[in-house]
């Protein structure tokens, strides 16, 4: 692998446009099919796969404002059907920005070389609004498609005249892909066009990032006589994108070229100067001003120390709507409530709500109107994407935390995200890099971890086993740290109702079967300085019965559990989300009638120093109780550590699946 720049997804469709202050179209004759392409049923190194890619080419026309996106797929399964459903999407913003999408055409070739044209109309559906940008999609269907089916289909992208739009090639997709080529025809920046940025800096040429297949090269070529310069790439039998378990986010490993227009040219030279200015732009918002002031003059006291000042305007934002899991709110509900256009932290406090970042800005606006030294930080989102530091745009960044300094000592909070507890980050922050706040700027920093003990689940049975084999009794289910906020979260996007049956079905999928569950209360559920515990009734069969035995799982929440790493080898690094520990305790009441004849036995073991397992069981008289801790240290093993990795992996799951052995006591005899 050739790996130039950053790693990092950003949709085309959607990102910064560069105002203009001052790809050829494609051949419209479609591509005749080989023989062997009609006939083939199958792509030798993807056995099994549901359809490949024999063609694609994205062309970028900056004179045209255009590009123009030709595809071939062929259908190998029935599976591979479903790429006869196109859906493209794109943006539309309010300022009269965005994109169109245009001239759409299609037709399905069947494997003896029938040609079905695509005659219908596209429709168009909303997928997602938020304020000033609606994000659409063009929908159609190919038509007459069946397993041996060629899909070709074309459209042109287009985005306003005033505007120009770098291209960026996502070469590495779900399917394999034979052949691909990628051209770009940029304006001529040495001309007469001048093209700037948002804030009027110039952007005088062109620069890329890349991760590509080993001898693979972006070549650029100007064209004799002319000031026009291609940009250009082929590739050829690209594999289909890795999917395994537990990856780092994909896009960070993919192959791609990412392309911008550039003022600067070295890194530190862009975010010397871009930092600085998202610095002072940022105190601009952050104020404080008058209203927060006054606010913070009834929330403290004077004699409250920095920590007890910091909880009480913690514990204000976060009573505050957070729009970033509500929905904005439009220009027009806002006039109607009085409310002016937002321009600073006052105008959040006013209106009681704002988004994640807005609400992120206004804590950290109370922390220094109560004297604080206080500021923002900028992160890529973990989940998403890993912060590089030579890719040159800031939009590679994308949520905002808050940083105080007390003591000397930086202390980290996530105001932006709803039912974040105090002095903790959400985990798609933590150990993700970006840029912050400095005294005198800004500053590269990266976020910090989070402990294993912040993110726990205990998961409790107490079970009475009857003389028929039916258990009934309880299961508790308590979450702490990042699984609390993730159900908390569940619970904003739905109601009480849905958020049971989530819960439920989640525990269900834990339960050997023939147990039935219900979810009876869910205690904490907004408060997020305290543990959220779901209590669940249960009832159902468990186990099996062999002659005089009666054969139970030790634990019964690891007895429905698969190997987390079936493969023997891999090649992407196990990315675990965060440090966590979880912690089970089973205890199973059985009749006078039965008695123990075997518990798994004790064990206790670690995978070097990043995680640890023990397993406990314990005896009584009509009881046994089977204690499980699992405690994983950190996130991150390499693919040199797999094999010992998953040598542990699969002894501790082997564990996991142990029986307990119940026997039939023996009759006494009669007169003792």
């Amino acid at each position: 692998m050739n790996i130039s720049g950053p790693c990092i997804l950003r949709l085309a469709l959607f990102s910064t446009l560069v105002s203009l202050s001052s790809a050829p179209a494609l051949a419209q004759q479609w591509t005749v099919p080989t023989p062997e392409e009609l006939s083939m049923t199958s792509q030798p190194e993807v056995p099994g796969a549901p359809a490949v890619y024999l063609f694609r080419e994205e062309t970028t026309d900056d004179k045209l404002h255009m590009f123009s996106i030709y595809t071939r797929i062929k259908v190998l399964t029935e599976r591979g059907k479903e790429y006869s459903n196109v859906e493209l999407s794109y943006a539309k913003v309010t300022d009269g920005g965005g994109f169109t999408v245009e001239d759409i055409q299609g037709r399905t070739i069947h494997s003896d070389g029938t040609i079905i044209p695509f005659t219908g109309k596209p429709y168009e559906k909303l997928v997602e609004k938020t304020q000033g940008i609606k994000v659409m999609s063009k929908v159609f269907t190919l038509p007459d498609v069946e397993v041996g089916s060629i899909l070709e289909y074309r459209y042109k992208l287009r985005y306003s005249d005033n505007r120009y739009k770098s291209p960026d090639w996502y070469i590495q997709t779900d399917l394999w892909t034979r052949k691909s080529h990628y051209l770009w025809k940029p304006i001529n920046l040495n001309g007469n066009i001048i093209l700037t940025g948002e804030r009027g800096q110039t952007k005088s040429f062109i620069a890329w990032a890349s991760v590509l297949p080993q001898g693979a090269a972006v070549t650029q070529t100007q064209l004799v006589g002319t000031d026009q310069s291609l940009i250009e790439l082929n590739v050829h039998d690209i594999p289909p994108a890795p999917e395994e378990e537990f990856m780092p986010p994909i896009t960070s490993f993919t192959y791609r070229v990412l392309f911008y227009y550039a003022g600067y040219r070295t890194e530190d030279e862009f975010w010397k100067n871009e930092g600085k200015y998202w610095a002072k732009t940022q105190d601009k918002f952050i104020g404080p001003g008058s209203a927060v002031t006054a606010a913070v003059k009834d929330l403290v006291l004077p004699t409250d120390t920095p920590d007890q000042k910091l909880r009480k305007l913690y514990a204000a934002v976060m009573k505050l709507e957070n729009t970033r899991y509500t929905r904005q709110h439009s220009t027009a509900e806002e006039k109607a409530q009085g409310f002016k256009e937002v321009h600073n932290t006052d105008d959040i406090w006013t209106r009681k709500r704002g988004s994640d970042d807005q609400l992120t800005a206004l804590f950290v606006a109370m922390a220094r109107a109560v004297g604080l030294k206080a500021y923002v930080g900028i992160v890529t989102n973990r989940d998403r994407n890993l912060f590089i530091k030579s890719y040159l745009t800031l939009s590679q960044l994308d949520d905002v935390i808050a940083i105080v300094n007390v003591d000397g000592k930086d202390l980290y909070f996530d105001p932006g995200t709803r039912f974040c507890p105090f002095g903790h980050l959400a985990w798609k922050h933590t150990l993700a890099s970006g840029i912050r706040q400095v005294d005198a700027g800004s500053g590269y920093f990266n976020a910090p971890g989070e402990p294993y003990t912040f993110s726990r689940v205990q998961r409790v049975a107490n079970l009475t086993l009857n003389q028929q084999g039916e258990v009934t009794g309880t299961i508790t289910m308590t979450y702490m740290g990042d699984p609390a906020i993730r159900w908390r979260l569940r619970y904003l996007e739905g109601d009480s109702a849905s958020l049971d049956r989530e819960i439920r079905t989640s525990v269900e999928h834990l339960m050997p079967a023939g147990i039935e569950l219900k979810v009876a209360s869910i205690a904490k559920l907004e408060d997020y300085e305290q543990p959220l515990a779901a209590n669940i009734e249960v009832k159902g069969t468990l186990g099996s019965s062999t002659g005089k035995r009666v054969l139970l799982p030790g634990d019964i929440f690891e007895s429905n559990a698969k190997p987390s790493f079936p493969h023997e080898k891999r090649d992407i690094p196990v990315y675990f989300e965060y440090p966590q520990m979880v912690q089970d305790a089973v205890r199973i009441h059985f009749p006078k009638t039965l008695s123990i004849e075997s518990l798994p036995p004790t064990d206790k073991t670690a995978y070097e120093k990043a995680i640890s397992y023990t397993l406990v069981s314990e005896s009584a008289a009509d009881s046994f109780t089977v204690r499980r801790n699992y405690i994983l240290g950190e996130i991150l093993f390499y693919p040199p550590q797999y094999a010992n990795f998953r040598t542990f992996y699969s002894k501790m799951e082997n564990k996991d699946q142990e029986t307990v052995v119940l026997t039939t006591a023996k009759a006494t005899p009669a007169g003792n």
